[in-house]
């Protein structure tokens, strides 16, 4: 690091904090402004804030460790998501932004009536607002100081590396509480114009480097393997690496493409939307902003995004073949390839995507513990000033807890699968709670606790108990190896459990069910009965149409994603064929979207 990297990370925090002072007095008026920008995002910075959240410090790490592994292909272990993000773009973001709501807990008493309704949202707001939050911030912490440590081992160690996490932290946390959801978006559009630039010029360098020679060297010195898109389908009962391909059980295939992506909850990618996604469409200026906010979002984070990592990821398999911790070899890759200036560049850039991560979280997390906790329940009649500065008090506060939590970690290694495990049955009720009435609040719980107790009733069984395993044909479930094939035990259990409550205790109350029904207009076989009670009210049709616009953004971005891949690697034709098919779905989708039949407002 020389003084050119040094000043360029320096212009990079006071921008960053002038952001969020040029904010303050818009996030200031109220907590709508504070936490939704006044709901006047266009689509354009609402998409952008949603890419750059996903994209943390440790993101290109993961990716790279993952094609150390197991090739391109190793990717499909987050490209599945694709199916569930398409499914909020058509069918959930109209309906969030029409809700005009503050957070996505505050649904809960929107949609549900009585007690159970009041605790639900109350307990999410603490769980996801308090608990959730503080650990993923947690995570990302640990990532960047595992990139602190690699960039300046002479500088920075485990003794003293929580002192620079902290006064990143700190800064991100003065800008947050400052501007609100205006700053944290605008400066999360300029981080990811940063950091993506940043991940390019490296991916050229590294690439085009003596060592590599350029993308037909790479592809010289890699076997065949490592650069198929695809996993090898195999009827073995493990999903395991041949020879370095990804190679997956059919199970494992079903559970990722049949199962996981709308049965599950985890954080950020919530079945119908939720979370921050949930908070940046219900900020956007309409509906129609919203749609294409969560269309751009699908779109830049599974096509623009990783391919500069993952030829990086190729590279590093060539240039440190033995190294153990195989994420760090991206890292190792910045100090050896990168000169003066753009080496400031390139940590500005990992600082960008880690902190428009832990901006987000701040303000998310500060929403639910303001909005559905201290003002829902402790403090209900405030002015909306009070509510702000207790909002700027409280986003310091998680700060200073995610730290405290980040000192107390050391690996969080299977967390996900374990979450995602938690969460198995969950993700159905949160897409069917728009579309079905008869859903209560009941249900919901019911839905959240059950994969709890399966999980840790199925980890305590097979310690000392082996469960059959069931076979028909090269399809084979042994829940003995634990995920993802536990997903066909929990999912089908925790939707027998949920169905069942719902039936056996009162609906929500009629005049809830109509006041919703009047604010979202939801359509479809599930609320029948009350558009027939209540022919005045204009409720959504055309959902053939959503149907084919899912299939076709679902097509749209593949064959974007493998057309930028095949054009990367010299295959000109069938780059030339995968675009025009993406073109195509993508007509379809315009077409339909202006089409005056497929009008849902």
């Amino acid at each position: 690091m020389h003084l050119l990297d040094w000043i360029i990370i320096l212009l990079y925090f006071i921008f960053s904090l002038l952001i969020g002072a040029y904010y303050y007095k818009r996030a200031s008026k109220n907590t709508e402004s504070f936490f939704l920008s006044g709901r006047k995002l266009p689509w354009w910075l609402a998409g952008l804030s949603m890419v750059a959240t996903t994209f943390a410090a440790d993101t290109p790490l993961a990716v790279t460790e993952l094609v150390n592994k197991n090739g391109i292909a190793g990717n499909w272990l987050w490209w599945n998501m694709l199916i569930g993000g398409m499914l909020t773009v058509f069918f959930y973001a109209r309906l969030w932004r029409r809700a005009n709501i503050l957070t996505d807990v505050e649904f809960i008493e929107l949609r549900y009536s009585g007690k159970a309704s009041a605790f639900l949202r109350g307990f999410k707001s603490i769980y996801l607002g308090l608990f959730m939050n503080v650990i993923i911030m947690g995570w990302v912490n640990l990532a960047m100081m595992k990139i602190l440590i690699g960039i300046f081992p002479e500088y920075v160690n485990e003794s003293n590396v929580m002192i620079y996490i902290g006064l990143a932290m700190l800064i991100t946390a003065i800008y947050s509480a400052l501007s609100g959801l205006w700053g944290v978006a605008v400066t999360d559009a300029f981080q990811f114009v940063l950091a993506m630039t940043g991940c390019i010029v490296l991916a050229i360098l590294v690439v085009n480097s003596q060592q590599i020679g350029g993308v037909s060297g790479l592809q010289a010195k890699l076997p065949e393997w490592a650069f198929n898109f695809l996993p090898v389908i195999s009827s073995n009962t493990e999903s395991v690496s041949y020879s370095g391909a990804f190679a997956i059980s059919i199970s494992t295939f079903l559970a990722f493409i049949g199962i996981q992506w709308w049965a599950s909850w985890y954080p950020g990618a919530e079945p119908g939307g939720g979370g921050y996604v949930a908070q940046r469409m219900m900020s956007a200026k309409d509906e129609k902003n919203s749609v294409f906010a969560t269309l751009f979002f699908q779109v830049a984070h599974y096509c623009i995004r990783p391919w500069p990592w993952i030829i990086v990821g190729l590279c590093t398999l060539v240039l440190y073949p033995d190294l153990k911790d195989k994420g760090l070899g991206y890292v190792y890759s910045m100090n050896e390839f990168l000169p003066v200036g753009l080496k400031g560049l390139m940590l500005a850039a990992f600082f960008a995507a880690y902190m428009s991560t832990i901006a987000t979280h701040l303000n998310w997390g500060t929403s639910y513990l303001v909005n559905d906790f201290y003002k829902r329940f402790l403090k209900k009649d405030k002015q909306e000033k009070h509510y702000v500065i207790i909002s700027r008090l409280i986003t310091i506060l998680l700060m200073i807890l995610s730290v405290l939590i980040t000192t107390q970690m050391n690996t969080i290694s299977g967390v996900w699968e374990f979450v995602i495990e938690c969460g198995a049955g969950l993700g159905l009720v949160l897409i069917l709670r728009w579309y079905w009435w008869r859903i209560n609040a009941i249900s919901e719980i019911a839905a959240t606790i059950a994969p709890f107790v399966l999980v840790g009733l199925i980890k305590i069984l097979t310690k000392y108990i082996t469960f059959p395993v069931f076979k028909w044909g090269s399809f084979i479930i042994d829940i003995n190896k634990g995920f993802p094939d536990t997903l066909y035990i929990i999912v089908p259990l925790t939707t027998i459990i949920w169905l069942i409550f719902t039936f056996v205790t009162s609906p929500v109350q009629n005049e809830k069910l109509i006041s919703f029904y009047r604010i979202v207009h939801p359509g479809g076989i599930g609320w029948k009965k009350f558009s027939v009670a209540y022919p005045d009210i204009k409720s959504d049709k055309g959902y053939y149409k959503l149907f084919i616009d899912w299939i076709a953004g679902i097509v749209l971005v593949y064959m974007f994603l493998f057309g930028i891949g095949k054009l990367i690697f010299g295959y000109y034709g069938i780059a030339l064929v995968y675009f025009v098919i993406g073109l195509v779905c993508g007509i379809i989708i315009y077409f339909n979207f202006n089409n005056k039949s497929n009008n849902t407002n």
